[in-house]
């Protein structure tokens, strides 16, 4: 069975590569997640370590991933001055590349290969985290749900870049 072509696959491989800043993990369900320098990526299981590895194998939420200018953002629409990137609730944070560019793309973060599966809505949890309003600050800027094609290590300023189809069979 061979995978329809998405027309944005020849403007997402043309992005400039990105970078990881943040990368966090939450060990049980509704906890803080905790900032750590590095995580293992486990194919078709989310990260090492995070409370999702196992819960939905094969799903498209094994990780979630944000960029800083999406913070921006939403400190900018919430009127917050600094938003600690655990609260948003997103394991992988990113810079310097467009995350809803890459929406149904596979992109390579340091040694894992991912895929996008779906933007990555807000939670209603998001009001109570950055106050009233803090759902529709979001909107548009809730970064990537992605699942992990192949295992490796991700680890703080690792670059994150698209990758053609070709390239990742």
């Amino acid at each position: 069975m061979s995978k329809r072509p998405n027309p944005l696959d020849r403007y997402a491989r043309d992005l400039p590569p990105g970078q990881v800043t943040w990368i966090g993990l939450r060990p049980q369900r509704r906890q803080p997640l905790s900032p750590v320098t590095s995580a293992v990526a486990l194919a078709e299981l989310g990260l090492e370590g995070d409370h999702r590895v196992g819960k939905t194998p094969g799903s498209g939420r094994q990780v979630t991933l944000i960029s800083s200018e999406f913070i921006a953002q939403i400190e900018h629409f919430t009127g917050l001055e600094a938003i600690d990137p655990g609260t948003l609730r997103r394991n992988i944070v990113t810079t310097g590349i467009n995350l809803n560019a890459l929406r149904r793309q596979r992109f390579r973060v340091g040694e894992a290969l991912l895929e996008a599966t779906q933007l990555c809505h807000p939670c209603a949890r998001m009001e109570e985290a950055l106050g009233k309003g803090g759902v529709a600050a979001m909107l548009g800027h809730g970064g990537l749900c992605a699942k992990i094609i192949e295992g490796g290590a991700i680890r703080l300023g690792d670059a994150v870049h698209p990758v053609e189809s070709s390239d990742d069979q």
